[in-house]
């Protein structure tokens, strides 16, 4: 299955994931659609789909970038350094991370090769646009 295009502007495909969007898109619908997701092509580099966590009513979001390499393998959003960092802020604030609500702007881990390390290398504007719905 290769990458949705939904609309040719001058030559170029669109991405995006919005074909994957079901109806009535509650988080446990999307979490399921995000997981066979072929928006961008960056489905074809990361282990899995990294979805969002916590509670749905939270009143803190926290937004990430992208996952990182630890939050590829594992699937579970800022486990790596970054939320390791993100969980002592949290708890220097009083702030219980299991009420709080934490995703990334990109669900897949974009990387390039060095060695047996897999390098974090940022998404661009277009992947991060197929990832908004």
């Amino acid at each position: 299955m290769g990458v949705v295009k939904a609309a040719v502007k001058s030559k170029e495909e669109i991405w995006t994931a919005a074909p994957f969007v079901p109806s009535n898109p509650i988080l446990r619908k999307l979490k399921i659609a995000a997981a066979g997701c072929t928006g961008c092509p960056l489905w074809k580099t990361g282990t899995q789909t990294v979805f969002g966590e916590g509670q749905p009513e939270a009143k803190v979001l926290f937004v990430g970038e992208q996952p990182g390499n630890d939050e590829d393998l594992q699937g579970k959003p800022f486990v790596g350094p970054a939320g390791k960092l993100l969980d002592k802020c949290l708890e220097e604030a009083g702030i219980d991370r299991q009420q709080v609500y934490v995703t990334n702007a990109v669900k897949h881990f974009k990387w390039e090769p060095s060695g047996k390390r897999r390098l974090h290398k940022k998404p661009n504007p277009r992947e991060i646009a197929a990832c908004r719905p």
